[in-house]
């Protein structure tokens, strides 16, 4: 089989990883013209300021000894299995980058024989890229849970950015759907990255010529919708993530079946929705100041599906609001919805000036549809309902979804108890 018809299958059981998103778009350049584009592999990442990095985004094999119930790569489907040398994929990533269709590479692996022989053929490849052909690019790579330490310190000086997927919420949904792994085989190099990322910073400040340990920090990817557990759990396990690993960043997947095996979910669609809601709680654990037990209890174990969690959270706090925009601190004007983290830091400076009116809150990017039901601005409120969250939660569905949208009908009938 050759370079590219390994690529069409390595790449295709590489989607399913939520990091990156595919671009589907290809566009040869002629004479004259900047830039090719490929479908083949190339996906979308993010720096930290905001620009949009291309990548190939591949497995090294996907010959896999593992029989995880939700994995298409498992050992027990009938899938052509194939696997790249490690001088075809450090070929094909130069090649890809001279072409300028990739600014770097995704890599992964399925469990090829063992976690150990898996993960060195993984930093063989970037090793070779690093030294031997003088790759600059950008390069995340995955860690095989159970492999041993020396090699994830050996990727870490290699790779821009490293990550170890827990997967499923619990070690329970863990020995059920994927009896072959074990979580303290997930949580040990987790830990051991979160620790050697930390040191580095730290060995780079007193020299700065010091060795880079995976400069872009690391992540990880949970599956949402495959076993039972609650988002409350889902955001207390990556809240405790954040804070002991010394994580940059969770990745939620919602379920896409793709075996038929009884110990999984019969599900019509995947819980997009659900995937969407979690990124945004997610968003308010990291940036906005919100602790798990916040955003959602035992009593309230799941996020609401018609809202996003900031006002959810809002309409069950009334007792917090309203909330003087030219008195309150940076931390209560974060808990505004419609109010973000640049037009907060807006508002502390502005304020130092003049009163801030409600037009002045529109210019600074506060989304006036949504914050004017819990703020008081230039000394009196914007809208006087802050004693009926039940008609401010109306309000906010039609803000969101348009007031002759038929899901919103049916929402509001919902609300009214008719449904």
């Amino acid at each position: 089989m050759d370079t590219l018809e390994k690529l069409k299958i390595l790449s295709g059981s590489a989607r399913y990883d939520a990091s990156c998103a595919s671009s589907g778009s290809s566009r040869s350049g002629g004479e004259g013209s900047l830039g090719n584009a490929s479908t083949g592999g190339i996906c979308h990442s993010w720096s930290d300021d905001g620009r949009c990095i291309s990548l190939l985004k591949v497995l090294l094999s996907n010959d896999c000894r593992y029989d995880c119930a939700y994995c298409v790569n498992r050992s027990s489907n009938p899938e052509s299995r194939v696997s790249f040398t490690v001088e075809e994929l450090v070929d094909l990533t130069v090649k890809f980058y001279r072409r300028n269709y990739i600014e770097g590479l995704f890599l992964s692996s399925a469990v090829i024989q063992s976690p150990d022989y898996a993960m060195d053929r993984m930093v063989s490849v970037v090793q070779k890229l690093r030294e031997e052909e003088k790759f600059f690019g950008y390069i995340h790579m995955k860690v095989i849970p159970g492999c041993s330490r020396d090699l994830v310190r050996q990727a870490g000086l290699y790779a821009d950015r490293l990550s170890v997927n827990i997967e499923l919420p619990s070690g329970d949904s863990l020995n059920l759907l994927a009896p072959q792994k074990r979580k303290e085989a997930i949580l040990k190099p987790m830990a051991f990255l979160g620790d050697a990322i930390s040191a580095s910073l730290q060995e780079r400040k007193k020299n700065r010529k010091a060795p880079r340990f995976s400069p872009a920090g690391q992540s990880t990817q949970m599956i949402v919708g495959a076993s039972p557990e609650s988002d409350y759990r889902i955001l207390s396990l990556s809240q405790g993530l954040y804070k002991k690993m010394n994580l940059k960043r969770v990745y939620y997947s919602a379920y896409v079946p793709v075996n038929q095996d009884n110990r999984l979910p019969v599900l019509a669609k995947p819980p997009l929705l659900r995937e969407h809601r979690l990124y945004q709680a997610d968003w308010l654990l990291r940036n906005y100041g919100f602790d798990a037990d916040e955003i959602l209890s035992e009593k309230y174990p799941f996020l609401d599906e018609h809202l996003d969690p900031k006002a959810a959270w809002a309409l069950r706090h009334p007792e917090f609001f309203p909330v003087d925009v030219n008195r309150a601190d940076y931390a209560a004007l974060l808990r505004v919805p419609g109010i973000g983290v640049t037009s907060a830091k807006r508002i502390v400076s502005a304020r130092r000036f003049a009163v801030i009116n409600p037009e002045g809150l529109k210019k600074m990017g506060v989304v006036m549809k949504r914050a004017r039901y819990f703020i008081i601005c230039s000394g009196k409120p914007v809208e006087h309902l802050f004693d009926r969250p039940a008609l401010i939660r109306q309000k906010l569905l039609v803000a969101e979804t348009g007031p002759g949208s038929s899901s919103l009908k049916q929402r509001q009938l919902v609300l009214s108890g008719l449904l």
